[in-house]
């Protein structure tokens, strides 16, 4: 399964180390059809890639991730 356009992620749907899981139900996906869970890394350079499904996904525009308190 391939996304052709990218899953657009507000900060706030990242978890506490800026990533996000694939599956994930934000890219319409069935968690129990699909490939193993993998935590990518979106907040290091505002999007990523799956390795297995190949879809990305990126932080909407003007979203940023942290604040280094």
């Amino acid at each position: 399964m391939r996304k052709s356009s990218p899953i657009e992620l507000l900060a706030s749907d990242l978890n506490e180390q800026g990533c996000i899981t694939c599956p994930s139900p934000r890219a319409d996906m069935k968690l129990w059809n699909n490939h193993p869970r993998i935590y990518l890394d979106v907040a290091r350079t505002g999007e990523a890639k799956c390795s297995y499904c190949g879809t990305v996904y990126q932080l909407k525009a003007g979203e940023h991730f942290g604040g280094g308190h």
